[in-house]
């Protein structure tokens, strides 16, 4: 498949209802972020470590979500698949902790700058996920078959 076809038939896919289950998956990962992330507030945990705590919770719930529903990526491993969605997940978490900090000591409020944080990481997420964690398993070694030509 041309690298043409290739870019018109992700195009397709990111227009589609893949896109939307997404968003909705993210949707949800969001409120259990940030109600997580309010509750080890309100116990007493410093920020950056509710904020870590909150934000591994909601990718354990998005990477089942987006296993199952938004990619339906169910035949692949799913050892090789998790640990890609980890290494975006630590990728998205690294970026998340470095908006959440700039924001409160700028002046933001926690649960604000959180709120903010989770958004600003969203679309990498989402890129990420889409051509790597749950890329089709074809295409993932293709690329790999390629590279080591």
């Amino acid at each position: 498949m041309s690298k043409l076809a290739q870019a018109a038939t992700r195009a397709r896919s990111l227009s589609g209802g893949q896109f939307l289950r997404f968003c909705l998956v993210g949707a949800s990962g969001y409120a259990v972020n940030l109600a997580v992330y309010a509750a080890l507030l309100e116990a007493g945990l410093a920020y950056s470590l509710a904020a870590t705590a909150s934000f591994l919770v909601a990718a354990t719930s998005n990477y089942i979500w987006n296993r199952r529903w938004t990619f339906r990526a169910r035949q692949a491993r799913v050892l090789a698949q998790s640990a890609r969605a980890l290494g975006v997940s630590v990728l998205s978490l690294g970026a998340n902790q470095l908006f959440l900090y700039v924001f409160v000591v700028a002046g933001s409020g926690h649960l604000a700058g959180q709120a903010v944080a989770i958004l600003l990481v969203t679309p990498f997420s989402f890129v990420a996920n889409k051509l790597w964690a749950f890329a089709d398993g074809s295409r993932t070694t293709a690329a790999l078959n390629a590279a080591e030509s």
